[in-house]
C-alpha cells in the first residue's frame, strides 16, 4: 500500500473516532468470514462500524484524534462507536454466541482506557434509552402519586372531614 492511500485510511479512521465516544479493539483470529459478517451486519445496525485496520496505521488515527491509544499486536478490529454501552452489549452477546471470539484486546471509553472486566461491566448497564426510560417512569409515579395524594385531600376537605388549618 503507497503512502499517500495509509494517510487516507489514516484519515478516514481518526474523523469516525473523533465523532465516537467508545473504541474497543479486538482480535478476530477464530472467527470465520460468516461469522465476521455476522459481527459487523449486527453492529452496522446499531449505527457501530467495525473497521479491520493495519496496527500502526490504527494507533496513529488513534493519537491523531487526541486520545492515548496503546500499542497493539495480531490481527486487530477496531470497533468505533457513538454509543459505547450499546457497541459493548452486541460484543459481549456476540463473543456468548460465539466461544468468546473476538477477544477484547482493550480500548478507550470516553478518553479512559478499558479492559474486557470493563467492557462486561459496561455491557450489564442500561442504554441511554433504556436509563431515560427508567427515570421518566419514576417521575411518572411520583407525580402519579402526587396527584393521587391532591384529590384525596381535596375529597376530605369537601367531605368536610379535614383539619380547619389547612
Amino acid at each position: 500500500m503507497k503512502r499517500p492511500a495509509k494517510e487516507q485510511l489514516v484519515a478516514e479512521l481518526k474523523g469516525k473516532i473523533q465523532g465516537a465516544n467508545a473504541l474497543y479493539y479486538t482480535d478476530f483470529s477464530g472467527l470465520n468470514v460468516k461469522r465476521m459478517t455476522d459481527l459487523r451486519r449486527r453492529l452496522r445496525r446499531a449505527g457501530i462500524e467495525y473497521v479491520v485496520i493495519k496496527n500502526t496505521l490504527a494507533l496513529k488515527a488513534v493519537n491523531e484524534s487526541g486520545l492515548a491509544g496503546t500499542k497493539l499486536k495480531g490481527p486487530t478490529g477496531v470497533v468505533v462507536a457513538k454509543d459505547g454501552i450499546t457497541a459493548a452489549k452486541l460484543l459481549s452477546d456476540f463473543r456468548k454466541e460465539n466461544e468468546q471470539r473476538p477477544a477484547v484486546k482493550g480500548g478507550l471509553y470516553e478518553g479512559a482506557p478499558v479492559d474486557e472486566a470493563l467492557l462486561k461491566k459496561l455491557a450489564s448497564l442500561p442504554t441511554r434509552d433504556e436509563a431515560l426510560g427508567q427515570v421518566l417512569g419514576a417521575l411518572s409515579s411520583v407525580l402519579a402519586m402526587f396527584a393521587l395524594a391532591l384529590e384525596g385531600r381535596k375529597t376530605q376537605l369537601e367531605s368536610g372531614t379535614g383539619s380547619s388549618a389547612a
